[in-house]
């Protein structure tokens, strides 16, 4: 019989240890592109309390940009990813194979990254926008080779007031042709930038409540 193998995390202590962010709660709306890549990131870093959501399951086409296995096909996506995860990491996160919505009780630091603006701003309204027991809310766009990232304090009305003027309607957002919407570079770039929110927030840091990210050409706007 082997030994049991712990994950050790000295080489990062400094910059975040597992042991002080205890086992406060992260929720991570959406599991798809951005979502599983941001779930992996802060399983490996040590986050331990993650909570997964999303009511879809995966498809051939997720392969490419998503961290989902040819096996996974089928399968709902919380499920699959939390298997991910716990095989990487030890630790399996809970899993909501369900929509939120705007009477979905949540708490802790949340990462808003479902596909549908409407539905955003339907959780932001009910489940986000000054609940205190939200800390933090962290949300993404993303298109074939830029995006953004938001780090917002829903209890904070300057943070309110900048990430609202961001708002538009499913409506209103420009639809990329099928075959230029995501590539895998692009949304770990994305999905590392949104890890890096929970990072310094949990250290007490400064951060940026909006970055413009783009890969082509390279280039970074914060406010």
């Amino acid at each position: 019989m082997s030994a049991l193998v712990m994950v050790d995390y000295w080489r990062q202590l400094d910059l975040f240890s597992p042991e002080k962010f205890g086992d406060k709660e992260v929720h991570i709306i959406g599991v798809g592109a951005t979502g599983s890549y941001v779930a992996l990131l802060l399983a490996k870093m040590g986050v331990t309390n993650l909570h997964l959501w999303d009511f879809d399951e995966v498809e051939a086409h997720n392969l490419p940009n998503q961290v989902f296995r040819l096996k996974d096909v089928g399968r709902a996506k919380v499920e699959a990813l939390a298997e991910i995860i716990e095989e990487a990491t030890g630790t399996r996160p809970t899993t909501h194979n369900e929509a939120v919505t705007g009477s979905t009780p949540l708490k802790g630091i949340v990462f808003l990254l479902v596909d549908s603006m409407n539905v955003r701003r339907d959780i932001w309204e009910g489940s986000l926008k000054f609940k205190l027991p939200v800390e933090l809310v962290v949300e993404t766009r993303m298109a074939i080779d830029n995006g953004r990232v938001y780090a917002i304090r829903p209890c904070t009305p300057g943070d309110v007031k900048l990430w609202e003027g961001t708002l538009y309607s499913d409506e209103e957002a420009e639809e990329s042709p099928c075959t230029s919407r995501s590539i895998g570079p692009t949304v770990a770039f994305i999905a590392s930038v949104a890890a890096w929110k929970l990072i310094k927030f949990a250290n007490e840091e400064e951060f940026q409540r909006e970055l413009i990210l783009s890969a082509r050409p390279s280039i970074i706007i914060g406010s």
